[in-house]
């Protein structure tokens, strides 16, 4: 069976004239060289090269069979190219999953603007709370919020400053009041958030003398992110939001910033794949689009 390292040493060679060349240019002695094209005209039962000691060059038979080498080579790197995509003209099929809020509200129409782009490009979009497991379930990459500190995964980040911000309605402040400290959210009713049966009712914020945890309460509570933001839209109350999922509801004065100079806990946006070789040409335009995005989104510090 032919070795297509063998393949391209002989191409390469035939290019330079020179087993000791071309054995440089793939850290191998010359002798290995030489011994990986005779194994070539064993497997051809041809000599390709006629050899003595002060010169090399192409037999007749090795001039003869030198384009389909050749034409081998290019083919396998076409086929490569093919599998991989052409960044212009991208094929096959996306799969990603996405949390809710972002999801719905900000990802979704920059995936409809991405598909127009690439037409060629089917995109397969699940939109769930539920952390996905890119190594079984069936998607190519995941957004995911937090810290990813799992060495398993490659995670590119898309919005590494992003932060939790407290928020809630003015017609809320307006019947409730405006909390003035974090040991006064313990008065106010706390939109809540539960994963996979755990409800996260101990809100984490950065402060000066180390992190503080404020436990809260409430009488809603739901296991949709996107739910907890409508309440809040809606005037049931204060929720513990990423500054991405409440960015436009803040600049449309649907909610308020509540405690604004107390750091939220951080939240970064990361985007992730079990293995660095699915960074596929449609990964990378991807992720370049969403990381401009949130660019400006972000709150500043």
């Amino acid at each position: 069976m032919i070795r297509l390292d063998d393949l391209a040493l002989f191409v390469r060679t035939a290019a330079l004239g020179s087993f000791s060349k071309a054995a440089r240019e793939v850290n191998l002695l010359p002798g290995q060289a030489s011994a990986a094209i005779g194994r070539l005209e064993r497997e051809l039962d041809i000599r390709l090269f006629a050899r003595s000691t002060r010169s090399l060059r192409l037999t007749e038979e090795g001039r003869r069979y030198l384009p389909f080498a050749q034409d081998a080579l290019q083919a396998l790197r076409d086929g490569v190219d093919g599998i991989r995509g052409d960044v212009n003209c991208l094929t096959g099929t996306l799969q990603i999953a996405a949390p809710s809020d972002f999801g719905r509200n900000l990802l979704l129409p920059w995936i409809s603007e991405f598909r127009r782009d690439h037409p060629g490009l089917d995109i397969q979009l699940s939109v769930s709370d539920q952390l996905t497991d890119v190594f079984r379930d069936p998607v190519d990459i995941a957004l995911r919020y937090g810290q990813i500190d799992d060495a398993s995964y490659v995670a590119l980040p898309v919005a590494p400053a992003n932060r939790r911000v407290l928020v809630a309605s003015s017609d809320y402040i307006a019947r409730h009041g405006r909390p003035a400290t974090l040991d006064a959210l313990q008065d106010h009713n706390c939109l809540q958030y539960r994963l996979r049966g755990r409800t996260y009712d101990r809100w984490s914020f950065m402060l000066a003398e180390g992190p503080r945890l404020v436990q809260v309460s409430g009488r809603l509570v739901s296991d949709d992110a996107e739910v907890v933001r409508r309440w809040a839209v809606a005037g049931e109350g204060i929720a513990y939001k990423s500054w991405l999922d409440v960015s436009a509801d803040v600049a449309e004065q649907r909610l308020e910033v509540l405690l604004p100079e107390i750091a939220g806990e951080p939240t970064p946006l990361n985007l992730v794949c079990p293995h660095r070789r699915q960074f596929s040409p449609a990964v990378k335009l991807l992720h370049a689009l969403v990381e401009e995005r949130c660019r400006p989104l972000e709150r500043p510090v």
